[in-house]
């Protein structure tokens, strides 16, 4: 049986909008395992960044825990938790967020280096990735240079060069057209599969939705499972 990797238990969260408090989620409970990709869908506001915010400790819930290889995240320092990004934790977003003054090659060698990754292993890694998504050739360029599909498959080596076993990936087809968004889909769903990562999406894409193991729905704070997408 697949172990539990992450897990949110009697997970709350709230904030306050004017002279009142908005509920996003309220004991929410909810397990996601090793190997998952998961799609989650819901309407805007619905909470679905913040669960990927509580889930990497970005942000921190009012209550309940969030427990990832077991560890509550929620009980740790800043400083902790900031390494367990970087250690196990890789994120794609919606609008690549790459560094425009660093090439192809330096956006991918900065998280190694935050992980003390030697010169030569990263080199290594590096030369790896950007082969395996179609880059080749390309270390060199900056992401000016590159189409918004060339950025995402940058993104995406970028997420897992350090070889996390979570990806969170936020819209990542959401700035991209509907070809090549189906391309970058296909990318990301075999390279987390070939890594055995655990993938949680937030989208609206149908495409996303028939790549995903499991889908589920935020609606009124409870996360359920959905079989298709509206």
């Amino acid at each position: 049986m697949a172990k539990e990797l992450i897990q949110l238990v009697s997970l709350s969260k709230s904030y306050r909008e004017g002279n009142s408090r908005r509920t996003v989620f309220h004991s929410l409970d909810a397990e996601f395992f090793a190997g998952d990709f998961v799609c989650i869908t819901g309407r805007s506001g619905s909470g679905k960044s913040t669960l990927l915010n509580l889930i990497s400790g970005i942000d921190l819930p009012d209550s309940g825990e969030i427990r990832l290889d077991g560890q509550d995240i929620g009980a740790l320092g800043d400083g902790e938790r900031t390494l367990i990004r970087r250690r196990k934790i890789g994120f794609v977003f919606q609008f690549f967020n790459l560094i425009p003054t660093l090439t192809v090659a330096e956006n991918l060698r900065l998280p190694l280096e935050l992980n003390r990754e030697s010169a030569e292993g990263a080199e290594q890694k590096i030369e790896e990735l950007v082969s395996r998504v179609g880059l080749s050739g390309r270390e060199d360029s900056y992401p000016e240079s590159l189409s918004g599909g060339e950025q995402q498959r940058v993104a995406i080596a970028r997420a897992l060069i350090h070889r996390p076993r979570i990806i969170l990936a936020d819209e990542p087809t959401g700035n991209l057209d509907q070809e090549t968004g189906r391309d970058v889909l296909e990318l990301m769903a075999r390279m987390v599969r070939e890594e055995g990562a655990t993938m949680l999406m937030v989208s609206h894409s149908v495409e996303a939705a028939r790549w995903a193991d499991r889908l589920l729905r935020i609606d009124a704070g409870a996360l359920s499972p959905v079989d298709g997408m509206d």
